[in-house]
C-alpha cells in the first residue's frame, strides 16, 4: 500500500507548516485527490490513522475532496468528463485527449490550534 508512504510525506509537511505557524495541534487535515491520481481515498484514511500516532495530528480529522477528471480534446476543442478509462472525445472520438484535471494529490487545508 503506497498510500502509507505518501501520507507520511503529507503529514511531515503538515506538521512542519503547523509548527512554523506556532501551532501545537492539527485538528483537521484536508486533501484534494484526483480520480485519475491512482490513489484510493479509503486507503489514505487508513494510512493517516497509522502515521498520525504520536504526532501533533494524533487527534486530527481527515477529509478528502475528490476531484473529477476533466479532459480536453485539441482536435475539436471540446472539454469533457470521460465516462470510462479510455478518455475518448465524445464529439470527434479522438482516442487521446489531454487530462486537465483529476490527477491532483495535494494538501489543501489545515485546521490548527
Amino acid at each position: 500500500m503506497h498510500e502509507v508512504g505518501m501520507m507520511q510525506n503529507v503529514l511531515a509537511t503538515a506538521v512542519e507548516r503547523a509548527k512554523h505557524e506556532g501551532a501545537s495541534h492539527i485538528r483537521l487535515l484536508q486533501m484534494r485527490v484526483g480520480e485519475a491520481s491512482g490513489v484510493v481515498p479509503e486507503s489514505l484514511q487508513l494510512a493517516f490513522d497509522v502515521v498520525k500516532k504520536e504526532t501533533i495530528a494524533e487527534d486530527a480529522r481527515f477529509q478528502v475532496e475528490s476531484v473529477p477528471v476533466v479532459c480536453y480534446c485539441p482536435n475539436c476543442t471540446t472539454e469533457f468528463h470521460p465516462t470510462d478509462l479510455l478518455y475518448e472525445c465524445p464529439e470527434c472520438h479522438q482516442p487521446y485527449c489531454e487530462v486537465r484535471q483529476g490527477k491532483e494529490f495535494e494538501l489543501a487545508f489545515l485546521e490548527v490550534s
